[in-house]
């Protein structure tokens, strides 16, 4: 049942965006805690790099594609023998608003949403079979609450989370679990390439990817829904949802000032 914990010995784990940043230190703290890992990126020398270093299995997969995401879990599978979990880690963060490009937008929805919709579809037959199953959607903060400077990021963020909130109302009585990662700020090359307004609001509080992989290794072991990285997250979630007006007017406050920027 979900909650119950995850036992990661001879796990089967697939990963995501698995070259670099969040998805990289999730394969060497899944893979040191014994589990069979499937390091999967766009970039295949990234992924067969994480890979070598783990032990694990390198796949060169696009998850902006439906048939990237089927030939991800077709070799997965046959490599692994079963999926036990699937984090849906890859991401990209195009900046802008409505006047960002249609294909900006695209990739944003392609990526951050219909990877993890696609993903799920395909795992759930063998996972309601066995009664068991994990799914882990990385949605940000940024799904929970805004990011300023980039508005596809911030929809497609809470549409992922909007997803994951859907798949555990749904299947939770039926041996799924599904759990969401919220980190604020983290020292990737997402963030480092993000323009000059997105670094300065995020830099001064952003943690190490390995610091995400051990909150997030804690919190396989209770199932929580949401993987909360940064203690004020919880904070201002709830705010927003107490005085919605009140935190508009906040964010645009921070707006304001990046603008001075």
């Amino acid at each position: 049942m979900p909650g119950t914990g995850f036992d990661f010995k001879d796990a089967g784990v697939v990963i995501t965006g698995g070259g670099g940043g969040i998805g990289a230190a999730l394969a060497r703290r899944f893979a040191a805690a014994g589990a069979r890992v499937v390091v999967a990126d766009t970039h295949g020398s990234a992924a067969r790099e994480i890979a070598g270093q783990i032990g694990g299995i390198a796949v060169a997969a696009d998850a902006a594609s439906e048939a990237g995401v089927r030939g991800l879990i077709a070799t997965a599978t046959d490599a692994l023998g079963a999926i036990d979990l699937y984090c849906a880690n890859a991401g990209v963060a195009p900046e802008g608003g409505p006047e960002a490009l249609e294909a900006a937008w695209a990739s944003a929805w392609e990526v951050n949403v219909m990877a993890h919709v696609r993903a799920a579809g395909l795992l759930l037959p063998a996972w309601l079979e066995r009664g068991r199953g994990r799914f882990l959607a990385t949605a940000s903060a940024a799904g929970l609450l805004t990011m300023l400077g980039s508005a596809p990021y911030t929809v497609t963020k809470h549409g992922a989370l909007a997803f994951a909130e859907w798949l555990a109302a749904t299947y939770a009585h039926r041996g799924i679990t599904v759990q969401a990662l919220c980190p604020q700020g983290v020292h990737t090359n997402m963030l480092a390439g993000a323009g000059r307004r997105v670094r300065a609001l995020v830099n001064p509080t952003a943690i190490s990817p390995e610091q995400v992989a051990d909150t997030v290794f804690e919190a396989m072991a209770d199932g929580r829904f949401l993987i909360l990285t940064h203690p004020e997250t919880a904070g201002l979630y709830q705010a927003r949802a107490a005085d919605t007006g009140r935190w508009i007017a906040g964010m645009n406050y921070l707006q304001r000032k990046t603008e001075l920027f």
